[in-house]
């Protein structure tokens, strides 16, 4: 099995649909990451991933607005297609097994989480185990631009 976590931002609102009778929320998860290149320069690198809830649990589903920072994990899927060009594209899609809310944008654009003495997780149960409380990446205490290598 594989599995992918990721902690992103929402790009947009997420839909609800139903398919085949059962339901399904999708959001698309902005996860970037700073680095420096090999001449010193600061790289941000900016991955998104499709996320596919399939649930019943779709209470969660007026929480994920744009914007909103959230765990995510599930099974990874690439999903290959060709553009009316003829050319061929990728892309990443996740079939969400659990989703947690982390925080969300306040008006000034910061992350709400930073600014609350003990942030608190919104966790969505499910029949799998996911960890109780996920870190902002803020305080991540190591520098950005040290490899361990």
């Amino acid at each position: 099995m594989l599995k992918l976590l990721v902690i992103g931002h929402l790009g947009r609102d997420a839909s609800m649909n139903t398919v085949n009778g059962r339901n399904v929320i999708n959001f698309p998860v902005a996860h970037s990451e700073k680095y420096k290149d090999a001449q010193g320069v600061q790289v941000e690198k900016t991955t998104w991933v499709d996320c596919a809830y399939w649930s019943d649990k779709v209470a969660i589903a007026p929480y994920l607005k744009k914007g909103t920072q959230v765990y995510v994990e599930g099974a990874p899927d690439v999903r290959s297609y060709t553009t009316n060009d003829g050319r061929n594209g990728a892309t990443l899609t996740l079939r969400v097994l659990n989703i947690q809310l982390i925080g969300a944008k306040t008006g000034d654009g910061s992350d709400a989480t930073q600014q609350s003495a003990q942030p608190q997780a919104t966790t969505v149960p499910s029949t799998h185990t996911m960890p109780a409380y996920v870190p902002p990446a803020s305080s991540v205490t190591e520098p950005a631009d040290d490899l361990p290598f």
